[in-house]
C-alpha cells in the first residue's frame, strides 16, 4: 500500500511539473505576479486565496474594475486559474457569479481599449534619419538602426527580435531568411521562418543594414543584437526586450515625436498597419507576424482603411 501511495505521489509531482513546463518562463512569472496581487487582496480581507472559490474571485474582479481595464481583469482571472491548476486545485472560473459579474462590469465600463501607437513609415524614417545625425560611434548607430528596421520589417515581437542568433540567419538572393525558434504563440518550439526582402532604398533596408551590422560587429555566432559596455565595447550579452523599447523611444524623442504612447508592440503593430494600408491581405500579414487568429489583424486592417472608401468622402459640401 505504501509503495502504491509513493507511486501516486511521484506521478502527482511529475504531472505538476508537466503543467509548469507547458508554459514559458515569462508566462509563469506573469501568473505569479498577478496572483500575488490577488493574494494581497485576500489577506487584507481575511479570505482564502489558495484554494479560493468563485465568490471570492468575483469580489476581487469587482475590486479591480475600479481602476483596471477589462483586459486586465481577464488576464488576472486566467492567472488565478492557472496557479490553482499548477498547485493541484480546481477553481470554476466559468461559474455564473464570475461570468455574470464580468459581463456587468463590461457593460458599465465599456470594453473599447486604446492601444499603443503603431510605428508608421514616417516615424520609421524619422528614427533612422535622426540616428544618422547623432555624433556617436558608427557601430552603435548601425546596431540601433538594424534593431528598428529588422523589428519593423519582420513584424517581430520584442522577445523574438532579441532572441535571433547568427545561426538563425540565411542570406539569399531575395533577402534574408530568419528562423524564429520559439515565440509567444509557439510554446512548443515548432518554429517559423520569416523572409525579409531587399528594399529599393538601401538607407531604410533591413537586409542591407543587417549585413553592414554583422560586418562591422564581426559577429559570427550567438546573439546578433548585443549590449555595449559603458566604454562602448560590444559585449557578448544579448540585448534585453526592454532595451528595444528604450532605443525606439530615445530616437522618437530626438526626432521631436511624442513617444509616450509608443511601446515595444509598436514595431509589430506598425508593420501590420502599414502592410494593410499598402493593400496586403490578412493572410500575408499573418504569415509574417505569426498571429494565430484573424481578430487582431482585422483590427489593424480596419484602422488602416478608416479613410479609404469613407462614406463621408462621397458627400460634397
Amino acid at each position: 500500500m505504501n509503495e502504491l501511495t509513493t507511486d501516486l505521489k511521484s506521478l502527482h509531482e511529475a504531472t505538476l511539473n508537466n503543467l509548469k513546463s507547458s508554459k514559458a518562463n515569462n508566462t509563469l512569472r506573469a501568473y505569479k505576479s498577478d496572483f500575488k496581487d490577488f493574494g494581497a487582496f485576500c489577506n487584507k480581507h481575511s479570505l482564502n486565496s489558495l484554494p479560493s472559490e468563485p465568490k471570492i474571485v468575483s469580489l476581487y474582479l469587482t475590486h479591480l474594475s475600479k481602476n483596471s481595464k477589462i483586459s486586465t481583469l481577464r488576464r488576472r482571472l486566467v492567472s488565478i486559474s492557472m496557479v490553482h491548476k499548477l498547485k493541484g486545485y480546481y477553481l470554476d472560473t466559468k461559474h455564473p457569479i464570475i461570468i455574470e459579474n464580468l459581463m456587468g462590469i463590461k457593460r458599465v465600463k465599456g470594453s473599447i481599449q486604446k492601444g499603443k501607437k503603431p510605428l508608421l513609415i514616417n516615424h520609421l524614417k524619422s528614427i533612422i534619419n535622426v540616428i544618422d545625425e547623432q555624433k556617436i560611434e558608427n557601430k552603435k548607430k548601425l546596431r540601433d538602426k538594424t534593431v528598428i528596421l529588422v523589428g519593423f520589417g519582420g513584424g517581430f515581437r520584442r522577445t523574438e527580435l532579441i532572441s535571433i542568433d547568427y545561426e538563425d540567419l540565411e542570406f539569399v538572393q531575395e533577402g534574408v531568411k530568419i528562423t524564429i525558434r520559439r515565440s509567444k504563440t509557439d510554446q512548443f518550439g515548432e518554429g517559423m521562418v520569416k523572409g525579409l526582402p531587399y528594399f529599393d532604398n538601401e538607407k531604410y533596408c533591413p537586409v542591407v543594414n543587417l549585413k553592414n551590422w554583422l560586418e562591422i560587429s564581426k559577429i559570427k555566432s550567438g546573439p546578433i543584437f548585443r549590449r555595449f559596455s559603458k566604454g562602448l565595447s560590444l559585449t557578448e550579452k544579448r540585448l534585453t526586450d526592454q532595451s528595444v523599447v528604450l532605443i525606439m523611444k530615445k530616437y522618437l524623442n530626438l526626432a521631436g515625436i511624442e513617444n509616450r504612447n509608443f511601446a515595444g508592440h509598436s514595431l509589430r503593430s506598425g508593420f501590420a498597419t502599414v502592410a494593410a494600408e499598402s493593400g496586403a491581405d490578412e493572410r500575408s500579414i499573418m504569415a509574417m507576424t505569426g498571429h494565430k487568429t484573424t481578430q487582431m489583424v482585422r483590427r489593424y486592417i480596419r484602422e488602416a482603411n478608416i479613410f479609404k472608401n469613407n462614406a463621408l468622402s462621397k458627400i460634397k459640401i
